[in-house]
């Protein structure tokens, strides 16, 4: 017996000995690396044998580094040196990479290390004095050029770059300028808009997503709302004042705006229709089913603040959608929609002008590339209104679920089509 326990105490050992080394190499790699600032172990998701919090120096303009630098945050979750690697190139803050029940779907499938970059001006990567002059596309792609660069040094396997909605639109931006950084791109429900008010997500919410009874369902609520404006507007007073919420217009344009992001939000994010109130619902069902779906939150300024760089992003180079207002005009206290990005979401006095160059490149390169890419979609999701277009070719994937929305993933497909995707993904890697 004390023979067994011994062989077994050695083998436990002899399997945990690697683990403890692999974790201790990659500590070592991370505090000798001159641009890697600071280096934090977190608590990780059980898949992983360790996860940590890291920081790198990035220049502000990546074309004049006397313009000065900033730390970037950058969660390394280690499953082994010899593991692919999993990098999502994160659209917003990072916070919920340090969560440790956090894993991105592609990990497991594909084994892999897992990497999250948080976008530049967002959560812990926040520049001092604020500059929006530097947070552009191409100096975003250039800070996860330069960490997969740093990280690639340590990790030797193949890179599969991800992301989801603006990240996903973000990995898509980054593969063009660098598309020899990674092996496979996987982008998630990005849109490619081509203006700040693109033009393709109204008609797709009036003629394509869901059915035809579906849309009309979405359209009445919206007018019925609209048509209870009196008493939808005491609600939202009340909502707003217990909510703390301040608006840099009058709480009847607020309302307006609601009302118009309803079947966006509504479309988005895959409600059902059987949600919606029926017409003799009372005012405080109809009140609350609009705040649910498309809360005012949104056009708050307190709302706005955290995901402000985004709308500079969008005002500047990545554009954003429109409002189609001509069914409510006789209801509406607004006399058009047009502008209304600058108008409710940017500083003031700030007034730029869109370069429909950095997304046009995006999609000429998607369109001559023969790059591995998979682009994932839901059919109801507006934002497939402007997805990548995506020719078609032996190494560009283009999937589009049935009845999907925003939260549209590879597991989200039926078993069939899901094991398909990560066959072709686990070939592309080999």
């Amino acid at each position: 017996m004390s023979n067994i326990f011994k062989f077994i105490t050695r083998l436990l050992l002899f399997i945990a000995f690697p683990l403890f080394t692999n974790s201790q190499d990659l500590v070592g790699f991370l505090n000798s690396q001159a641009e890697i600032k600071n280096v934090t172990r977190i608590e990780s998701n059980e898949f992983f044998q360790a996860a940590y919090e890291i920081m790198i120096r990035q220049p502000l303009n990546h074309k004049d580094t006397t313009d000065g630098f900033f730390l970037q945050r950058v969660v390394v979750a280690d499953k082994g040196i010899e593991n692919p690697v999993v990098v999502i190139t994160e659209g917003y803050n990072a916070n919920y990479a340090v969560k440790s029940d956090y894993i991105n779907e592609l990990s497991p499938m594909l084994d892999a290390n897992q990497i999250c970059i948080e976008h530049r001006y967002f959560g812990k990567s926040v520049p001092e004095p604020l500059n929006w002059n530097y947070l552009t596309v191409e100096n975003a792609a250039t800070d996860q050029h330069r960490v997969i660069q740093l990280l690639r040094k340590y990790y030797s396997s193949k890179w599969i770059s991800t992301g989801i909605s603006k990240g996903g639109q973000t990995a898509m931006s980054h593969r063009s300028f660098f598309p020899e950084d990674v092996d496979v791109t996987v982008a998630y429900v990005g849109p490619v808009n081509f203006a700040v008010e693109d033009g393709r997500h109204e008609p797709f919410i009036a003629k394509k997503a869901g059915t035809a009874s579906e849309r009309k369902a979405v359209c009445n609520f919206q007018k019925e709302a609209l048509k209870r404006k009196t008493q939808m507007l005491s609600l939202l007073k009340e909502f707003s004042e217990e909510k703390k919420y301040t608006y840099k217009m009058p709480l009847d344009k607020v309302f307006d705006f609601c009302v118009l992001e309803y079947s966006f939000s509504f479309w988005q994010w895959g409600n059902q229709v059987k949600e919606i109130p029926a017409v003799t619902a009372t005012d405080r069902e109809i009140f609350d089913h609009l705040m649910k779906v498309a809360s005012s939150d949104y056009f708050s300024e307190e709302g706005i603040a955290p995901t402000l760089p985004f709308f500079v992003q969008a005002a500047c180079e990545l554009g954003y959608y429109g409002y189609d207002t001509k069914k409510f005009r006789n209801y509406l206290s607004i006399p058009s929609a047009r502008n209304y990005l600058a108008n409710i979401f940017l500083p003031e006095g700030m007034n730029p002008v869109f370069n429909p160059a950095t997304m046009e490149n995006l999609h000429q390169f998607i369109h001559t590339t023969n790059e591995k890419m998979m682009f994932i979609y839901g059919k109801n999701d507006p934002w497939t209104a402007s997805g990548a277009i995506v020719p078609k070719k032996d190494n560009l994937v283009k999937m589009v679920l049935e009845g999907g929305a925003h939260r549209t993933r590879i597991n989200s497909f039926s078993e069939e089509q899901k094991l398909k995707l990560i066959e072709i993904l686990k070939g592309w890697i080999k």
